[in-house]
């Protein structure tokens, strides 16, 4: 049976363990949110090479519209003439909310004021060569609910035709 300063010393060495922890969490959740902020205003710099350093290799971007899911090479070669021409996009979050799964790998959710309005934004970013990158991003439009029917209605045409090719 173990002694009561057995139990004391595993039990302190628990809550040291699990202190430890909380504490690698919140350093690596604000290293987290200083990459994405890195992130986003390279992308309102125009800033290419810093942009998609900060992108792990196998990244995916989708977009709001239907048609963008992109492979990072070929999200590249769309983004190429934007951030030539000094007008990428300008995406700064309003809130943030980060969730790590481990010491290289974790997922988040943002709200945003962008060109086009409050987006959200959400995606998993990856630990790799000692910084945080996105390796999947999803950006979505923030539609009031008040206002989906009438965007309903504006976009049908088009849904349709997408779901139509889907089922062929």
């Amino acid at each position: 049976m173990m002694h009561f300063k057995q139990v004391l010393s595993v039990l302190f060495f628990f809550l040291i363990s699990v202190c430890s922890l909380r504490a690698q969490d919140k350093v690596a959740e604000k290293a987290i949110n200083l990459s994405l902020d890195t992130w986003h205003k390279a992308a309102a710099e125009a800033n290419f090479n810093a942009y998609f350093n900060l992108m792990t290799t196998d990244a995916v971007f989708v977009g709001t519209d239907a048609s963008e899911h992109w492979e990072l090479e070929a999200f590249k070669a769309y983004s190429k003439p934007h951030f030539d021409a000094g007008r990428a996009w300008n995406f700064s979050a309003l809130e943030r909310h980060v969730y790590i799964a481990s010491a290289n790998l974790a997922w988040f959710d943002e709200l945003l004021d962008t060109q086009m309005g409050i987006c959200r934004g959400s995606g998993v970013i990856k630990y790799e060569d000692h910084t945080w990158k996105v390796a999947h991003y999803v950006l979505s439009a923030a539609i009031p609910n008040a206002k989906m029917n009438t965007v309903s209605v504006l976009k049908s045409t088009e849904d349709s035709t997408i779901i139509t090719s889907f089922s062929k």
